[in-house]
């Protein structure tokens, strides 16, 4: 079976120009439709996403101190002592924590923010299009 094409619109080439003009606003408003359908989507995803995540850091710390608590009792075992197993115990996440932080901060200098291969990389663009307008 083949397809018999619409009739043309009356009133010849303004009656293209309308319809080609109406077609082009509703893809453009289907277009807008679909992107907010997409970003609403995408938000709510995320939303769920982070909740998920908020709730593993939770349960995370929560198991974390629990084994801390544990070696806290197990090393009182050893030791003899409650109070010293725990000074033990903290100084020694005490100074992992200063070591990390210490890292971090390194990692955090605004030296390491300039985009240098970016910036590399215009530099040999504008020496090709210079070598290509000079030629």
């Amino acid at each position: 079976m083949s397809a018999v094409p619409p009739p043309p619109p009356a009133g010849g080439l303004q009656g293209l120009l309308a319809e080609a003009l109406r077609g082009a606003g509703d893809v453009v408003r289907g277009e807008i439709a679909l992107f907010r359908q997409e970003m609403a989507d995408n938000l709510r995803s995320l939303i769920v996403g982070l909740a998920a995540m908020t709730g593993a850091a939770v349960f995370a710390v929560v198991g974390f101190l629990v084994l801390i608590d544990a070696l806290v009792t197990w090393l009182a075992t050893v030791v003899g002592s409650e109070a010293l197993s725990a000074l033990i115990v903290g100084v020694v996440f005490l100074v992992i924590g200063i070591v990390l932080a210490l890292t971090a901060k390194s990692r955090f200098s605004l030296d390491a923010l300039v985009p240098t291969r970016t910036g590399r990389q215009l530099r040999q663009d504008a020496s090709v299009i210079k070598e290509h307008v000079d030629a």
